[in-house]
C-alpha cells in the first residue's frame, strides 16, 4: 500500500505541476504584481513623472477630496537596492522621499514629464481643471532645484494644453497631443535643451487625442491608447490606432502605423483584443526578458476605471493579456521603468485616491499575498 500511495502522490504532484505550467495559465495568473513602498505624499492621481538614473520622480497631481487644490509636491522613488548611486544623491537605501516643490504659486494636474540626460522636466497641465498651461520647468536632482525653461511654443506664440504625452531621447524630447478643453491636438514639439528652444515637427498622422500612453524602446517612440471625442480610428471615445516614431527621420517619415489595438482585422490574432483600448492609462517597458523586450499598459478607463493589463511584444507587434493590476481600478496613475523594472503608482477613481505602488513581474505566476 505504501508503494501504491507513493506512486499515486507522485502522479498527482506531476499533474498539479503540469496544470500550473506557464503555457496553461489563464491570463488572470499570467504575471505577478508585488506591493512596494507606499507613495509618501497624499493619495492622488493625474500626476507627472520622469526617471533620472536609478530613481523615478513623481510630482504635481490632484486629490479629489480637495478638488480646489492641485498639488505641487515632488517625491523621489528609488527601489531597493540602488546600484551606483551618484555622489550628491541621498544615501537613503530606497523608498520615497520628498524633494523640492514644483516652483509655481499653485499646483497643477495632468501635466507631462520627461527626462533628458541628468535632468527631469515637468510642464503644461492645468491649475483649475479647465485652463491649459504652456510653461515648463527643469529639475536638477543633485541640486534638488527647479528652473524655468522656454514655454511650449515657437517663441512668439504659446500652445498650452493638458493631458499631453511625451517621448524622451538622448539629446532631446518631444511633447505631443493633448487638449485645451476645446480642441484635441496631434501636433508634435521637439525640445532642444542646449538652445532651450521648442521647434514644431509635422503633426502625427493618427487620431488627434489626449490621455495617451507613450514608451521609448531602442531609440523609437511608441504612442498608444488615448481619448478623442469621435472621428477616425475611435471606438466610443477611445482611440484604437497605434503608432511608432523614429525621431531621426525628417518630416513625417518617422511615423509608422502598427497593428490596431482593437479587433479590426479579419485575421484571428486580434479576436481577443476586447479591452486594450482606454485612456488615462499608465505603462512601462521591461527589457532583457528571456522572451524579448516587452511593454505594458494597465489601469485607465473606457467609461469605467480598469485594471486590465496587456503586454506588447516589440518583435511581433502582438499583444497578450496579463494578470490584472492587483490594486483598485483607477485612472490617472503613473507608470515608470527603473533598471528594467516596471512600476505603477497612485491614481484616482471617482472620489477615491490611491497611494499604493506596485512592481510587475511578467513571468511569475500571480500571488495574491504579495
Amino acid at each position: 500500500m505504501k508503494r501504491i500511495n507513493t506512486l499515486l502522490f507522485s502522479l498527482m504532484l506531476l499533474g498539479l505541476l503540469f496544470s500550473c505550467s506557464k503555457a496553461s495559465l489563464s491570463y488572470t495568473q499570467n504575471g505577478n504584481w508585488v506591493s512596494r513602498a507606499i507613495f509618501a505624499g497624499v493619495p492622488m492621481g493625474y500626476g507627472a513623472s520622469f526617471v533620472v538614473g536609478d530613481s523615478a520622480y513623481v510630482g504635481t497631481g490632484f486629490n479629489p477630496n480637495t478638488p480646489n487644490t492641485k498639488l505641487k509636491t515632488l517625491f523621489r522613488y528609488a527601489p531597493d537596492p540602488i546600484p551606483n548611486t551618484p555622489t550628491g544623491y541621498d544615501s537613503v537605501p530606497g523608498g520615497w522621499k520628498q524633494k523640492a516643490d514644483f516652483p509655481t504659486a499653485k499646483g497643477r494636474m495632468k501635466a507631462v514629464g520627461f527626462s533628458i540626460g541628468k535632468y527631469g522636466y515637468i510642464g503644461s497641465g492645468t491649475e483649475d481643471g479647465v485652463t491649459p498651461l504652456a510653461d515648463f520647468y527643469k529639475y536638477d536632482p543633485v541640486a534638488n532645484s527647479w528652473s524655468p525653461i522656454a514655454s511650449l511654443g515657437d517663441g512668439t506664440t504659446n500652445y498650452p494644453r493638458f493631458d499631453a504625452a511625451a517621448f524622451s531621447f538622448d539629446n532631446s524630447a518631444f511633447v505631443l497631443t493633448g487638449t485645451d478643453a476645446q480642441n484635441f491636438f496631434g501636433d508634435v514639439w521637439q525640445y532642444d535643451p542646449v538652445a532651450d528652444q521648442w521647434s514644431q515637427r509635422p503633426n502625427m498622422p493618427g487620431t488627434k487625442r489626449s490621455q495617451a500612453v507613450t514608451w521609448v524602446h531602442n531609440g523609437i517612440g511608441y504612442l498608444v491608447t488615448g481619448y478623442a471625442p469621435g472621428g477616425q480610428w475611435v471606438i466610443g471615445t477611445a482611440c484604437y490606432d497605434f503608432w511608432k516614431f523614429d525621431p531621426t527621420q525628417p518630416g513625417n517619415a518617422g511615423w509608422r502605423r502598427l497593428r490596431d489595438i482593437y479587433n479590426t482585422n479579419s485575421a484571428t490574432y486580434d479576436d481577443s483584443y476586447t479591452n486594450i483600448i482606454r485612456y488615462h492609462a499608465a505603462g512601462f517597458v521591461i527589457n532583457g526578458q528571456s522572451t524579448g523586450d516587452k511593454a505594458y499598459i494597465t489601469t485607465g478607463s473606457n467609461g469605467t476605471a480598469s485594471v486590465y493589463t496587456w503586454e506588447y511584444d516589440f518583435a511581433t507587434d502582438l499583444w497578450t493579456e496579463k494578470t490584472p493590476y492587483e490594486g483598485a481600478a483607477r485612472e490617472g496613475a503613473v507608470g515608470f521603468t527603473i533598471g528594467n523594472r516596471g512600476f505603477i503608482a497612485t491614481g484616482v477613481s471617482g472620489s477615491a485616491a490611491y497611494d499604493d505602488c506596485r512592481e510587475f513581474f511578467p513571468n511569475q505566476i500571480y500571488n495574491q499575498y504579495d
